[in-house]
């Protein structure tokens, strides 16, 4: 179900020339908020705008030649097709993404600028998923799962390397959490090398899938509801729940409001533009809702990809 560490080491020797190392910052601010050091992993300026990149290039690197010819198909919110759109442009492969209508423009025109097709006639990333995965089946083309499969979270995972290169002393990571992807592929590595660091997963409380089957043990439906945490939203599957239930030690969700401060408050003090999905982690921070949070702490900005309507009518 993870990746194996050594997976994570040969995913980032793979992707060294296609994804940049990202910039790790210490925030004075945040630190004075949280009450320990705190870095921000800033995801929101790897190409294409997300951590996703990383995850779909080594999936679409390991697929036989026979896959390749074939092309490719994925579900996404934006992010995850967006990263497949680049793969497959750098392999020359056929690429088809599904995204619900709702998904921000900027996301389905940039998969298109990258040369993919885009079907976006779901009114939401569930009906997007069902979609591409029959699809998939009824053209023997690959379907590349956004939050499952462990070349994808192998390549999630190098997100965890590159935090601890440069802080091997990380003893708490706060994590954006969707289906499962980012964070089963961090845990990945982290169990393994620096076994006593926390791993804190954060998601809204609209798209609190995960937080609530966490919770109850198994599975549990949620309804699908606006949120400016786009790309987490959508249901879970048992996949990712087992990927929580190993991945997550402690589990959170943040208000659609704090998610907004979070924006805000990322963008005057760091000069950073984030989604909301990006938002979580430091959401969760500046609110003071991690319990027993120890340092030194990363949280992961996941994500930069946002309308510039919605970003100047939060951000001002």
């Amino acid at each position: 179900m993870l990746p194996s560490p050594a997976d994570v080491l040969a995913a980032a020797y793979r992707l060294r020339s296609v994804v940049d190392h990202t910039p790790l910052v210490h925030s004075a601010a945040l630190s004075t908020r949280a009450g320990v050091q705190t870095w921000l992993k800033c995801e929101n300026l790897q190409h294409t705008g997300s951590f996703k990149l990383r995850g779909a290039t080594n999936a679409l690197a390991l697929l036989t030649d026979t896959q390749r010819a074939r092309g490719v198909v994925a579900s996404s919110a934006g992010n995850h097709g967006l990263g497949i759109a680049h793969a497959a442009r750098a392999l020359g492969t056929r690429a088809r993404i599904f995204v619900p209508s709702t998904a921000p423009v900027v996301k389905r025109r940039g998969i298109a600028a990258l040369g993919a097709e885009v079907d976006d006639d779901y009114s939401d990333y569930d009906a997007a998923h069902r979609a591409a995965e029959e699809f998939a089946r009824e053209h023997s083309m690959t379907f590349v799962n956004p939050c499952a499969g462990e070349p994808l979270l192998a390549g999630q995972g190098t997100v965890a390397l590159e935090i601890l290169e440069e802080l091997p002393t990380a003893r708490t990571f706060v994590v954006p959490v969707g289906g499962g992807g980012l964070v089963g592929g961090m845990a990945a590595l982290v169990r393994a090398v620096a076994p006593a660091a926390r791993i804190v997963g954060v998601q809204s409380e609209a798209t609190n899938a995960m937080a609530l089957s966490l919770a109850a043990g198994h599975l549990v439906p949620v309804e699908v509801i606006p949120t400016l945490a786009d790309g987490l939203a959508g249901q879970v599957d048992d996949v990712g729940v087992a990927i929580g239930q190993v991945a997550i030690d402690t589990m959170i969700t943040v208000r659609e409001s704090e998610i907004a401060e979070a924006m805000r408050w990322l963008a005057r003090e760091h000069d950073l533009r984030v989604e909301g999905s990006g938002a979580v982690a430091t959401a969760a921070l500046l609110h003071g809702l991690v319990p027993d949070l120890a340092g030194p702490a990363a949280a992961v900005v996941s994500g930069g990809n946002v309308d510039d309507a919605r970003w100047r009518a939060i951000v001002g």
